[in-house]
This record gives C-alpha cells, structure tokens and sequence, in this order.
C-alpha cells in the first residue's frame, strides 16, 4: 500500500514540472518564429 502510495504522490508531482516545460517549449517556439519575422524585415531588399 505504502509503495504505490509513494508512487502516485511522485507522478503527481512530476507532473506540473512536464507541463512547465511544453509551456516554455512553445514560448521559445513563438519567440523564435517572432524573432525570424523580424530578421526577414529588417533584411529585405527591394
């Protein structure tokens, strides 16, 4: 009982630490595809 007790407190709280890090995976996703933006338009040419 005390096992998989042990068990299910440490994926619970695994589990905001995972959904931290997609949440950052995705802002450094946005940031790069916002900073690629601004690199096309300060570098075009006519």
């Amino acid at each position: 009982m005390k096992m998989s007790r042990a068990t299910v407190e440490g994926s619970k709280k695994k589990m905001p630490c995972r959904r931290l890090g997609g949440y950052l995976r995705e802002q450094k996703g946005r940031l790069y595809i916002i900073r690629r933006c601004i690199v096309m338009l300060v570098c075009w040419h006519d």
